[in-house]
């Protein structure tokens, strides 16, 4: 079946905007202060996806059994759904760590 190829994409675009409503009720990254949080995720993101390309290369990642993913690739091993995956992580991270510190909590 063609559509079981989007699950994956779609899970995570679902995962994202949920993260988005919370970021929006709260006003923590996006909502509240968008050009420090792109100032914060931009870098990040690129480090990791320097981190992947590096594990690719040394073969210690690969991009495995595709079934519920796209096809699409921006490299060897490197789905289009991996830049997806992480923003979510570092997207997800920022709201925690942003919720932790409205809340009065040391982090």
């Amino acid at each position: 079946m063609w559509w079981q190829h989007l699950f994956y994409g779609l899970g995570l675009l679902g995962a994202i905007f949920c993260m988005g409503l919370i970021d929006y009720k709260n006003r923590y990254a996006f909502f509240g202060q968008r050009a420090r949080t792109i100032r914060t995720l931009v870098p990040v993101i690129f480090v990791f996806i320097i981190w992947d390309i590096a594990g690719i290369a040394l073969r210690i990642f690969s991009d495995g059994d595709g079934k519920f993913r796209s096809g699409l690739l921006l490299g060897p091993h490197f789905p289009v759904e991996e830049i997806l995956f992480l923003f979510l992580l570092n997207y997800t991270a920022l709201i925690i760590w942003l919720a932790l510190k409205k809340r009065g909590q040391h982090v």
